[in-house]
């Protein structure tokens, strides 16, 4: 144990907080900017074993806040890239790879036999998704994000409220790190903060951070935090949830809000091209026998528009998330 002789000197820590590290299976969904400010710490720190999820390959832009991969990496897959630098780091630390996104079809599968989730996949569909899971099994879940020089690190579920509890509604706007920006930086703080979560978590410390989120802004050099252990969880009827496009129906109503250039190659007649203005002022709704399916890039507009439809039409609705992908079938159930 001499390697982590600086930690196992504090009384939290101790040989015996050390073994719990060592024996801990953490999940790490996301290898992009918080992933790669949270992997080297976790494995550093002496956790047993990492899963780390993502489906995404390097570019050059991802290089000033993605401290894990170099000029030569651009192009290669993430998972493993960094699986390559996290073994040189700490060879005794079993790195599993998955190099495929999350969905709620694979998300029990991925979770299996984690003490902790790591949601750093900064995307709405993935944390939403992650914590009706781990809220399901009471896994703990600690999920952070971040934009321009602002983020936040929230320690939910494993007995405490989900990040619906919390964030019942999604943002009415969604700015993102390509459209917004984000200093490296802030991405590293925000990172490092939801490691020391994770490691408190797996030690047991007092006050727990399940049930805390923790906000800081890197420019005023402002932090806030609040307890939210008794955040109610919203009614079943309030709750809005993604499924893969796997799971859809032949007899589905199924609307793409995506713009032409998303598209892309759509193979099935049954799809409606709608906009949320539609739903906003024409007020579509399918027949009552089916279920809606609202598709869009992220999750954001289609849980907007999901919304709209509540108001007029008390039928099922599912989201999904489909990025730049083509919907090109429906399974016959």
């Amino acid at each position: 144990m001499s390697r982590y002789q600086r930690q196992t000197c504090l009384p939290q820590v101790a040989d015996a907080g050390q073994q719990r590290l060592n024996d801990s299976h953490i999940l790490v969904v996301g290898a992009g900017g918080l992933g790669c400010a949270v992997l080297p710490y976790l494995v550093s720190a002496g956790i047993g074993k990492v899963t780390l999820v993502d489906g995404d390959k390097v570019s050059l832009s991802n290089l000033p806040r993605q401290v894990l991969y170099k000029e030569s990496d651009v192009g290669k897959s993430k998972v493993e890239c960094a699986k390559a630098h996290l073994n040189d780091l700490n060879s005794d630390c079993h790195i599993k790879i998955h190099n495929v996104s999350l969905t709620p079809n694979n998300v029990a599968i991925l979770c299996e036999n984690a003490d902790i989730v790591l949601d750093c996949a900064d995307n709405f569909a993935a944390s939403y998704v992650l914590s009706d899971y781990c809220q399901h099994v009471s896994l703990p879940l600690v999920s952070a994000s971040v934009l321009g020089f602002d983020g936040y690190v929230g320690g939910f579920c494993g007995g405490k409220p989900s990040l619906r509890a919390l964030f019942p509604e999604l943002p009415l706007r969604a700015e993102n790190c390509s459209s917004a920006g984000v200093m490296g930086p802030v991405v590293g703080t925000i990172g490092s903060i939801q490691a020391q979560f994770a490691l408190n978590i797996l030690l047991n410390l007092s006050p727990s951070p399940l049930g805390q989120l923790l906000s800081v802004n890197l420019s005023t050099l402002a932090q806030s935090g609040f307890r939210f252990d008794n955040a109610p969880e919203p009614t079943a009827e309030q709750q809005l949830h993604f499924i893969d496009s796997d799971d859809l129906h032949k007899n589905d109503w199924v609307v793409d809000l995506r713009t032409p250039t998303t598209k892309k190659t759509d193979t099935l007649p049954s799809i409606a091209y709608l906009s949320l203005n539609d739903f906003q002022q024409n007020k579509p709704c399918p027949d009552n026998s089916q279920r809606a399916i609202i598709v869009c890039k992220t999750g954001l507009t289609a849980w907007r528009a999901a919304r709209c439809l509540q108001q007029y039409w008390q039928g099922e609705i599912k989201l999904i998330a489909m990025g730049d992908s083509p919907l090109s079938f429906i399974h016959s159930q």
